[in-house]
């Protein structure tokens, strides 16, 4: 343990100024870092909202709605097929009385004959685990397992966060936490949110788009809306100051799930939203605006509003068009945020909305500050005082454990929180653990009547299986906390990992290369332990 290779030395000088390097950008201001060169490293710690200020918001999503709409869906299909197909025998399958009830959907069949290969159509439709089931008179019943239901609502919570994800994702928002709470809330904290308004509105949004064609015949308002089509407000206003209306037709021609790409631009001068259909949507579209449809409107369609209804002049064949409308400039960037991330699968309704105040948060951090340097120097002082040059020797290895947390920290661009700074409090005491089982060691070989390189070399090599073990099992309890805790509890998880491996290293590592230095140029007959 007293030799050690040239290729060490560089290891840990090595380490220790990548360390310098990259911690260094923590204590230089945002601006002065814009300014410096690209290939410098520019990244720092990344403040939680407790620390930092922000919003926390939770959410509940409508799954039952969705759960619903998806039992229509099935509903749907069972009519179509039921419909388009016929028996053995040519003739056609007739049902009776098709409707939902509770999770279940239940129909009857006119011909009780038909049981076996009605099972037999409408059998590939369902999942390995929901049952089909049918009785002697022809009255059938189609039932979702319980695996079933579970996995159809996990999927709406699991769509719902990652399209919020990729909204926040678009505001630049900096470490958002997003993350699903019991079966239908979705927990979001935003650290530095300037705006949590817009935001809230960017989220809320369904963001469901439609292209559908506006019956020009019929004057709303005046005219009966017949079947097949449906009344909806216009985004803008009338002469009068209100709304006025269009009469759509209820037949979806293109909707926003062939969208590939929407950027807001300027047309004339004014802010409008270009975009761009996918194959599919390209085609679709292309089929809608051909000759026999110009001139007629096509309305644009977002959640239930028309935003812009404009006149098909020639055909579109690019698979690209434009939205235009009353839109200032955030409106139009807002939008084609919304339409890249794509449509949520349910409403969002805010449960519960909190702020935390940069001032709340500069308090957070200046208590931290203090908490970390009070017991940064405390820790120092017991250590000179009681191992005298040895403790100083640990105490420099401490500040090099703090410098390469930072590193860290700010490279894996972790989140730090109040309950991180507690992490690298209890860390700052846990750094000199492995220098005290090693010094105390050496002061029982000194007293075993070793000399100095021996005892030196004795106690490293004698106190190592005691510090492996230590710090993995503390190792381990950090993995477990991350693994299992959320939010706040995952901050000190992991501030405490880190610091266990930093620790480690400065301990082992920096301060056995300064003991050994320290023998090999003073030559020592006695240790100052």
């Amino acid at each position: 343990m007293i030799q050690i290779p040239r290729w060490q030395w560089f290891v840990v000088f090595g380490v220790i100024l990548l360390g310098l390097v990259y911690a260094a950008p923590n204590f230089v201001k945002r601006d002065t870092l814009n300014s410096l060169p690209g290939w410098l490293p520019s990244q720092q710690i990344n403040l939680g909202l407790d620390l930092r200020g922000g919003s926390y918001l939770l959410l509940q999503v409508d799954v039952n709605t969705v759960f619903r709409e998806q039992l229509e869906s099935i509903v749907d299909s069972v009519r179509g097929e039921l419909r388009a197909n016929k028996d053995a025998a040519g003739k056609p399958f007739t049902y009776r009385n098709l409707r939902i009830e509770g999770s279940k959907i239940l129909f009857g069949l006119k011909d009780p004959a038909q049981i076996d290969q009605a099972r037999a159509l409408l059998g590939p439709m369902l999942g390995p685990q929901d049952l089909l089931l049918f009785e002697d008179n022809g009255d059938g019943s189609i039932t979702l397992s319980e695996a079933s239901q579970r996995e159809r609502r996990s999927a709406v919570m699991q769509q719902s966060i990652e399209i919020i994800r990729r909204r926040i994702d678009e505001t630049g928002t900096k470490e958002p936490t997003i993350q699903r709470q019991g079966d239908d809330r979705i927990l979001i904290q935003l650290p530095g949110i300037d705006d949590p308004e817009r935001v809230k509105d960017l989220i809320g949004q369904t963001a469901k788009l439609t292209f559908q064609f506006v019956n020009s015949d019929l004057i709303p308002g005046v005219d009966r809306v017949p079947a097949g089509h449906k009344l909806l407000p216009s985004a803008d206003q009338g002469a009068s100051g209100r709304p006025f209306s269009y009469v759509v037709s209820n037949r979806v021609i293109v909707s926003g799930e062939n969208l590939v790409d929407a950027q807001a631009t300027f047309q004339d001068a004014q802010p409008v939203v270009s975009f761009r259909f996918d194959t599919v949507g390209a085609q679709k579209f292309a089929k809608a605006t051909q000759r026999e449809n110009v001139g007629r409107l096509f309305a644009i369609i977002l959640d239930g509003k028309v935003i812009s209804a404009p006149r098909i002049n020639e055909p579109i064949l690019g698979g690209s068009g434009i939205i235009s409308g009353s839109f200032s400039t955030q409106e139009a960037q807002d939008l084609a945020l919304l339409l890249r991330a794509g449509a949520l699968p349910a409403e969002l309704t805010v449960m519960e909305e909190r702020s935390v105040g940069p001032g709340l948060g500069a308090d957070s951090i200046a208590a931290g500050e203090f908490a970390s340097v009070l017991g940064l120097v405390l820790v120092i002082v017991f250590m000179v005082a009681v191992y005298g040059l040895f403790g100083s020797m640990a105490c420099f290895a401490l500040l090099v454990n703090l410098i390469l947390m930072g590193a860290l920290l700010s490279v894996l661009q972790a989140t730090l929180t109040l309950p991180g700074i507690a992490g690298i409090v209890l860390t700052i005491g846990m750094a000199v653990d492995a220098n005290v089982l090693i010094f105390e060691r050496i002061r029982e070989e000194v007293r075993a009547g070793r000399g100095p390189v021996s005892a030196v070399d004795s106690g490293y090599r004698r106190a190592m299986t005691t510090i492996l073990d230590s710090n993995l099992t503390t190792l381990i309890a950090a993995l477990l906390l991350f693994n299992f805790g959320t939010g706040p509890v995952r901050g000190f998880a992991v501030t405490l990992a880190i610091g266990l491996i930093t620790s480690m290293f400065s301990a082992i590592m920096v301060t056995r290369l300064l003991v050994v230095t320290w023998l090999r140029r003073k030559r020592v007959q006695e240790l100052p332990i």
